[in-house]
């Protein structure tokens, strides 16, 4: 669908420069009310990893695969240091960066006549995973040989944490160059995939939206919060199985946008308000949207699923049930959107409308009804959207919203204002790039999501109207 809208004028091009602006902004306060890991011995041992938390977890075992309590492990790396006690249940901690992460066992705490396979692992943290290195107690002395610190850390999706980031054998670690091996940059880029066919839900809405009122709305990322949110009511509150739960997310989410269209935008379209007035109200029913959420599950983070995830493993990339579920369900929506904006009345009107709406409305389309049904088909895939998100990666907060809104406008801009086959192209690009910067050397895990804003930038100075966009001369 393409766009006709005079992207190349200087109006327009103000108007991305200050959407950009505004986007970083509330994304850097969202980065800035995520809450900093402690550091020393005594650190909280029940971290849960969020889109701005990584967590790192030893994990003590004897030949029967049973915990070992009471064995002390040191945790190093990035110029943080925790030490945690083995229990019967999973321990993990919070550290401050991504990064490598050395776990040292204490042997004085080692029972007698017993010792560890190796004294030392190495893990990898990522955002919104848990890393976990695996000892084992034996009988008798440790082997000489084993004892390198290069020993293969395991990683898992047990206890009470949310998915791993799937890094968790030794083709994972780094060369001697310092940069990470193939596996490595294989695990982020399915991770990446993930991540980018999630957002482009989110992202299409975002973009029809735009497309059809030229709005750029900064409440969708509350609507993503929202179908968070209601995932996670509808399964620990209602206890609705899930498919029931993904139902419901969608159908309430799809209800806001109808009723928000219904009182707000369609009263202010009728009266003429211009595009950037309708902007700052977005902004106003963002911020509401977001202490309104907050109010009901606080401001730690939520697990929508109670239960363990389980990795799984296909072609060289482990993620975790629920994410390969998601992406599929993910895979089968863009498809019927995709459907659905080629092959149906509705949809050609849709794309007619994103076009020209003055021509549209000559030819007998409605267009305040194509808008209408808009706003309700966007914000039920970012309700969608926002669930699938909580599930793929254990759990959220009330700033998901806030954190994803930059990389769902970057998504927009890369690939095109207006254009919903664009924004699942961008959002595919800006997936990727996120997920894998994490394998820079040094790359602090609050940049991860700037990359996005860098995109953006370059995109405005250099092709403005995006991959699938077309730019318009006006006068």
């Amino acid at each position: 669908m393409k766009a006709d809208r005079p992207i190349a004028s200087p109006a327009r091009r103000a108007l991305a420069v200050v959407v950009a602006v505004l986007a970083a902004l509330t994304a850097s306060a969202a980065m800035l009310a995520a809450p900093a890991a402690a550091s020393g011995a005594d650190v909280a041992t029940d971290c849960t990893p969020d889109g701005t938390t990584a967590c790192v977890s030893p994990i003590v075992l004897d030949n029967n695969n049973d915990p070992v309590p009471g064995i002390e492990v040191t945790i190093t790396g990035n110029d943080f240091e925790a030490v945690v006690t083995s229990t019967d249940g999973p321990v993990s901690v919070a550290v401050p960066t991504v990064g490598r992460y050395t776990l040292t066992v204490d042997p004085a705490t080692v029972p007698d006549g017993m010792s560890t396979d190796v004294p030392e692992r190495q893990v990898v943290a990522q955002t919104g995973s848990t890393a976990r290195g695996a000892f084992r107690i034996v009988q008798g002395s440790a082997p000489a040989e084993n004892g390198s610190t290069t020993a293969p850390s395991e990683t898992g999706t047990g206890g009470e944490d949310a998915e791993d980031s799937g890094i968790g054998d030794e083709g994972t670690t780094e060369n001697a160059s310092g940069w990470p091996e193939f596996s490595q940059v294989w695990q982020q880029f399915g991770s990446g995939i993930r991540f980018g066919l999630l957002l482009a839900l989110a992202s299409v809405g975002l973009s029809l939206i735009y497309g059809t009122t030229g709005i750029s709305t900064f409440s969708h990322g509350e609507q993503v919060t929202l179908g968070a949110l209601l995932g996670f009511i509808s399964v620990n509150w209602w206890g609705l199985p899930v498919w029931a739960a993904v139902l419901a997310t969608i159908v309430i989410c799809a209800a806001t946008g109808w009723f928000q269209d219904v009182v707000l935008w369609g009263p202010l379209r009728r009266r003429g308000t211009p595009v950037m007035q309708l902007m700052i109200v977005t902004i106003g029913l963002s911020m509401s949207l977001q202490y309104v959420i907050q109010m009901f599950i606080g401001g730690r983070s939520q697990r929508v699923l109670p239960q363990n995830a389980r990795p799984v493993e296909i072609a060289g990339i482990t993620l975790s049930a629920a994410s390969w579920l998601s992406m599929l369900v993910a895979l089968a929506v863009i498809g019927v959107i995709a459907w659905f904006l080629t092959q149906t009345r509705i949809g050609r009107a849709t794309r007619a409308v994103s076009d020209n709406a003055a021509l549209a409305a000559a030819t007998g389309i409605n267009p305040d009804r194509i808008v209408r049904i808009v706003w309700t088909m966007s914000t039920g895939l970012a309700g969608l959207s926002g669930m699938l998100l909580a599930i793929s990666f254990g759990s959220f907060t009330w700033t998901l919203g806030m954190i994803l809104l930059l990389l769902m406008f970057a998504s927009v801009t890369l690939g095109g204002m207006g254009t919903a086959f664009g924004a699942l192209a961008g959002s595919i690009v800006i997936g990727l790039v996120v997920e894998m910067s994490t394998l820079i050397p040094g790359m602090p895990s609050s940049l991860r999501y700037a990359s996005g804003l860098l995109i953006l930038i370059l995109v405005l100075l250099i092709r403005p109207q995006g991959l699938l966009g077309r730019a318009v001369r006006v006068g």
